[in-house]
């Protein structure tokens, strides 16, 4: 069950790519867009995070503080970011747990038995925490609808 527009978001604490931890209440006051996705180093992973990195004036216009948040290990992450120029935090669900929360998981993902990855989603907080915009993709293909998560932080 994923996250709806109108709920207060669950507060969460994951660990970066330098292994520290990050919780959404330290971004309190600020409007977030976090965007969960399946994979670092997948083809449509790198293409939405390059996309993000690419768009970050618009989200800074917006004065939100942009969040990847995938199953990956920190040191995946890391390297993911560094291959990518990712400037914007990228945390590690490797529990599974705040990606079960907020948008759900996909099993056997890519057809791999037992992998279990985050759903493909994007969600908009404002500084209290509240969700304002909420997108799960029912195909982990499917890229976020940017424009949308523009204008929602807008």
């Amino acid at each position: 069950m994923a996250l709806t527009v109108g709920q207060l978001a669950p507060n969460f604490t994951l660990a970066d790519t330098f292994r520290k931890q990050v919780s959404l209440s330290d971004f309190a006051g600020k409007k977030v867009a976090i965007f969960f996705y399946p994979g670092a180093f997948t083809a449509v992973c790198e293409k939405e995070m390059c996309t993000i990195r690419d768009a970050m004036a618009d989200f800074d216009a917006g004065g939100a503080q942009v969040i990847g948040i995938s199953v990956d290990a920190p040191a995946s992450n890391k390297a993911f970011a560094d291959k990518n120029g990712l400037k914007f935090p990228l945390l590690s669900d490797y529990t599974r747990y705040v990606s079960a929360q907020y948008c759900g998981l996909i099993n056997n993902f890519a057809g791999l038995i037992g992998l279990t990855a985050s759903n493909r989603a994007a969600f908009v907080l404002d500084g209290a925490g509240k969700v304002t915009y909420a997108w799960v993709s029912e195909n982990p293909g499917v890229e976020p609808p940017y424009e949308e998560v523009k204008k929602a932080l807008a």
